[in-house]
């Protein structure tokens, strides 16, 4: 479980400042948050539906009113990581002077979700709990806990929380910077047997192309110029258009990219199962649609994504691959894997090794297997030991590594367009986004934030790239 502080700086993720000054009288909101780009839209969204309430958003935990802890449940320990930071706010509540303004503790997100009122016996300095799916309560929870009740609202919401969500405001969205996250999907209805999120976030939910279309444009209006989709399976969003159709994600893509300032598209996270011949030809007919794409295949084992419950083989995902390089030959890919999953055998980690071989990889994410109480993987008797998990995580990576190396050099000499996003850590830089996701530095009177500009690349580094503009 990783963690970040607003500002946020996971990747892809808004500009650094995600929240607007805020009035020294003001209640203040800081949100912590765990895990994902999704939580990092919900953190944005908790503070949005909370500035309506009188709540500025803050980067200073010392100033607030109100901490929230947006958590994920995906990775090992991820609730002990909770209850760690919930010990420090203890002592610091603890040492407060009397009569020193009101402190209220949240807890939101999966951990939420999944501990419910077990947090409130296990860590007394919480006043709140909310799941995934209420987090458009937050204003009428606050108040509650204000006036001395501790509550708890980890149901699933029977109204459509995104419809009682208010509208970011400008200089909000404004602050965030030139890119943003916009959820159109949550749930799975996929179950993997290592994978928590159809428990904490239920089945699969589509927001409807007019939902989506309205926030699209509000956030360009404000200034954006790049929007990532975000489902926990995205790709299987199928939402209701104005012709009264279910429409796929291919065609959603089509209609966000008419929407005025908006120049570029991304999505994520998707399911190998879920990419439908729509949203191939978007890749390759639709020009704002960036040439990336995270596709999580696991294991190159049959045998293991059996057992995972993952729904394809291996040369299923193979022939995937081709197909959508077949469309667009210059994509860059990542993935996912797990490695020691129970009764995984040297060869079907050779396997794995096998099929990452065979796709090269631009970027992936890897993990060792660690149980998830309540999924059916947490039953199995036949884990592997620790030693041999940790040998192969560093056998994958080191491959895995070789192939982004490849890539990043591969980028060297190619002349692409960049979107510039915020000014470099040094004076006279700048920092924009390659098509391929690279932080790429280049010269601060290429153009100003927000502008894309095409630059030619002239060097690399493990995780970014430097370039020069073109003039002309």
């Amino acid at each position: 479980m990783q963690s970040t502080s607003t500002p946020l700086a996971s990747t892809p993720s808004p500009a650094d400042n995600s929240s607007a000054p805020a009035d020294s009288n003001q209640r203040k909101v800081y949100v912590k948050t765990y895990g994902c780009q999704m939580n990092a839209y919900d953190s944005d969204r908790m503070a949005d539906a909370l500035a309506k309430d009188g709540y500025a958003r803050t980067e200073r935990p010392e100033d607030a009113d109100l901490y929230l802890i947006n958590t994920c449940h995906i990775r090992e320990k991820a609730a002990e990581k909770v209850y760690s930071e919930l010990g420090r706010l203890a002592k610091q509540k603890a040492k407060a002077e009397p009569g020193a303004k009101d402190f209220l503790v949240g807890i939101t997100g999966c951990v939420a979700q999944a501990e419910g009122q077990e947090i409130f016996r296990r860590a007394p300095v919480v006043d709140l709990v909310v799941g995934p799916q209420t987090y458009h309560r937050l204003p009428e929870i606050v108040s509650e806990a204000r006036a001395g009740r501790r509550v708890v609202d980890t149901d699933y919401a029977i109204e459509d929380k995104f419809a009682h969500l208010p509208r970011p405001d400008r200089k909000i969205v404004q602050a965030r910077g030139v890119t943003a996250f916009l959820t159109v999907q949550e749930g799975c209805d996929k179950f993997c047997a290592f994978c928590v999120v159809p428990y904490t976030r239920g089945s699969e939910v589509s927001r409807s192309v007019a939902q989506i279309v309205a926030e699209a444009e509000a956030l360009a209006e404000a200034g954006v110029r790049e929007l990532t989709l975000l489902g926990q399976n995205v790709n299987a969003w199928h939402g209701a258009g104005a012709d009264g159709r279910q429409w796929g994600l291919g065609e959603l893509l089509f209609r966000l990219a008419e929407v005025p300032g908006i120049a570029r598209l991304r999505y994520m996270t998707s399911h190998p199962r879920d990419m439908d011949d729509a949203l191939i030809a978007a890749h390759r007919d639709l020009s704002q649609l960036m040439p990336y794409l995270h596709l999580p295949v696991q294991s190159g084992s049959d045998t293991i994504l059996k057992a995972m419950n993952r729904q394809h083989k291996a040369d299923d995902y193979l022939h995937l691959i081709d197909r959508i390089r077949a469309a667009r030959p210059d994509i860059a890919l990542s993935g996912d894997f797990i490695v020691g999953f129970p009764g995984e055998t040297d060869a079907d980690f050779e396997a794995t090794l096998r099929l990452i071989e065979n796709v090269g990889y631009a970027a992936a994410y890897s993990f060792k297997y660690s149980p998830r109480p309540g999924t059916p993987a947490a039953e199995a008797t036949d884990l592997l030991p620790e030693e041999v998990k940790s040998e192969r995580l560093l056998r994958l990576q080191a491959l895995v590594t070789k192939q982004q190396y490849a890539f990043q050099q591969g980028c060297v000499g190619k002349t692409v367009d960049l979107l510039i996003e915020k000014p470099g850590r040094r004076e006279g830089q700048i920092v924009g986004r390659s098509p391929w996701l690279q932080p790429t530095i280049v010269d601060a009177k290429a153009g100003a934030i927000g502008d894309i500009v095409k630059v030619r690349i002239t060097a690399s580094e493990a995780n970014s790239l430097f370039a020069e503009c073109i003039q002309g």
